[in-house]
């Protein structure tokens, strides 16, 4: 299939009407999991947020996509009784941020004293500029509907919330805090997890490596990554604490990505985030195949084909549609032609 043909069918389908377009065709709301960047940066202190929200123009303009947002924290950045003037550091940050920065902000928790006045602060005054809340210590379906009242009352009643799951409760309730209508994606909050337990989970399984061996934290990642998947939402690994060991967060990324089925992890270090980039993008070998199938499946309009001697249909084109969409959101090389199909309206 030439170029030229394959422009063709493309155009053709833009002719008919939006439903064309291969996201309406291929992915439904239980596929669509991968929307976000792949790595969500945390940073509380003023000088390190400053320079995380430089280095994301500096790695945007360098991958050719926004490669990891940049989410402002309150909950561990803010000094005890500090926290207004860090909120209005924070606020300030995000109305300053370049057009088109992916900034976030994580807000103290629901029952913390300064949830409300960290909502009314920043959203209200920056909700615009940003793209998602971070709720920490969510435990039930009712403390998102408590912040999400919050996010509407500050004028900002399509703001999308990020929840972070830390108990072993919250692990039982995560396919119905998945399912809340507001939540976009679940992140596993390690540290807090392990501390929950009492000390029935040794310190280790809070590593780099303990946290893919002990049998209670290997579950709740499980959970809270199926949960995400059954309402189209997008899991969230967390940190790897030893942030000058990149081979161990490697290690991690990795197996996050390709055992666990999470599509996007947290970075508490600039060092880590190249290196999630790197473990969350498709190999090239992958994104050349899943490049070649999807053109011969919109020059056939969608019906099966067969490829290298293997058929092709709907299944698997959803498969390797996702793995492009993966490509490009941790800017890899994409062919022409399914760069135009990607940017399909």
């Amino acid at each position: 299939m030439t170029s030229r043909c394959l422009s063709s069918v493309i155009e053709a389908q833009r002719s008919h009407s939006s439903s064309m377009n291969p996201r309406d065709i291929l992915l439904d709301a239980q596929a669509r999991t991968g929307s976000l960047p792949v790595c969500d940066h945390y940073s509380g202190v003023e000088v390190r947020m400053r320079k995380s929200l430089a280095l994301q123009a500096e790695l945007t303009a360098e991958f050719g996509a926004c490669v990891f947002d940049v989410t402002l924290d309150c909950e561990d950045g803010a000094p005890v009784g500090g926290e207004a003037e860090h909120a209005a550091l924070v606020t300030e940050l995000a109305l300053a941020a370049a057009p088109g920065a992916r900034v976030a902000v994580r807000v103290h928790a629901v029952d913390h004293p300064a949830f409300e006045a960290d909502v009314a602060q920043i959203v209200g005054r920056a909700g615009a500029r940003l793209v998602h809340v971070m709720l920490p210590k969510v435990e039930t379906v009712a403390d998102v509907d408590r912040a999400a009242a919050a996010l509407t009352a500050a004028s900002a009643p399509e703001l999308p919330l990020h929840a972070l799951i830390e108990s072993p409760a919250s692990v039982h309730r995560a396919f119905d805090i998945a399912a809340h209508p507001r939540i976009q994606s679940l992140s596993f909050g390690l540290m807090d997890f392990v501390s929950a337990h009492g000390g029935a989970i040794p310190a280790a399984g809070m590593t780099s490596a303990g946290q893919f061996s002990h049998p209670l934290v290997l579950r709740a990642k499980l959970e809270i990554a199926s949960a995400c998947h059954a309402h189209g939402k997008v899991p969230a690994h967390g940190v790897v604490t030893e942030f000058k060991d990149l081979a161990a967060l490697q290690s991690a990324a990795r197996r996050a990505a390709q055992e666990l089925g999470f599509t996007r992890m947290w970075s508490i270090h600039p060092d880590q985030i190249r290196p999630i980039v790197a473990a969350f993008a498709p190999a090239a070998d992958e994104v050349d195949e899943a490049a070649t199938v999807i053109e011969r499946a919109a020059a056939a309009a969608w019906a099966p084909v067969q490829v290298g001697g293997r058929l092709h249909d709907r299944a698997s084109y959803r498969y390797f549609w996702q793995v492009l969409e993966r490509a490009r959101r941790t800017g890899r090389h994409l062919p022409s032609p399914v760069q135009t199909l990607l940017a399909t309206p």
